[in-house]
């Protein structure tokens, strides 16, 4: 049997702990700080009857004997090896988001004891930029919410007797910028806006009546169907390409009524193909959903 193995790292503070938490509670064992001369030990399968028990593993610049290149040299190596499927995460974060994590937690950076934590986050950055470009996936939580966590840490590390693609559709705000895990976005700013309507305005894209305002758009129907025709071509060799995890991002000026339809609108397509979709509007309501740390 083939043993899974995710190696969890990244930038200090960008949430590895959560990372593995999710993990754990997706079917792994999870080590934390492992020092690295007992990795080979740890990953290598043996003769036991649970030697294929997936296993998650946190390391960082905490990490006893740590170093980026020899962290890659035996991660090659294990790679190699048959019997082991080896993936490394890497978490990232915006330097001025890890700033504030630390600012409000107290909290010193592992590289900066006696220096400003900016010094320590530039210098960590630097050392871990090989290891990040070596990584299978990357995951900037700088806007991140648990539950966005979560639905991507599943999508990508999740176990399941068949394998499939699991789509993720997700409004947002032009305004707050685009959603850092979107591989497929599209700008719906130029549909009749619900906005300046003073009526329409308190609502959002799940109200009946701000549904059939766009609708009522003349290139409203043009779009989705087209929008629909390139997903045909694109899911399928997708799946062919054995890709798990897609988010699709419609965005809008406010976040609130025309990305918000369109996303419930293009669900309903592709549930109506059978697709396992996730619908989440990021920017609906003013809170964000649940922060991540």
């Amino acid at each position: 049997m083939v043993q899974p193995v995710v190696l969890v790292t990244g930038m200090s503070g960008a949430g590895r702990s959560t990372a593995l938490k999710i993990l754990e509670d997706l079917g792994y064992e999870a080590v934390d700080n492992l020092p690295l001369s007992l990795l080979n030990g740890l990953v290598r399968p043996g003769e036991t009857d649970n030697a294929a028990q997936p296993l998650a593993i946190g390391v960082d610049i905490r990490t006893r004997d740590f170093a980026v290149l020899p962290v890659i040299e035996q991660l090659d190596q294990l790679t190699a090896q048959d019997g082991i499927a080896m993936r490394i995460l890497f978490l990232d974060c915006d330097d001025d988001v890890l700033l504030r994590r630390y600012t409000e937690t107290r909290r010193r950076h592992p590289l900066a004891e006696d220096r400003p934590v900016p010094d320590g986050i530039r210098l960590e950055r630097r050392l871990l930029s090989r290891l990040r470009d070596r990584a299978d996936a990357v995951i900037d939580t700088s806007d991140t919410t648990l539950w966005d966590l979560k639905d991507q840490m599943t999508g990508r590390f999740g176990f399941s007797d068949k394998t499939e693609l699991i789509i993720n559709v997700t409004s947002f705000s032009y305004r707050q910028g685009l959603p850092r895990e979107a591989d497929l976005v599209f700008d719906v700013r130029f549909l009749a806006n619900p906005h300046y309507d003073q009526r329409l305005r308190p609502l959002t894209g799940e109200d009946a009546d701000v549904g059939a305002f766009i609708a009522a758009d003349p290139d409203f129907s043009g779009f989705l169907g087209h929008l629909k025709s390139m997903l045909d071509v694109l899911l399928p060799r997708y799946d062919k390409e054995g890709k798990s995890y897609l988010t699709i991002a419609i965005g809008c000026t406010g976040g609130r009524h025309r990305s918000v339809y369109i996303a419930r609108r293009l669900v309903e397509l592709l549930e109506n193909q059978g697709r396992r979709i996730n619908l989440h509007h990021r920017d609906l309501s003013s809170s964000g959903g649940q922060k991540m740390l």
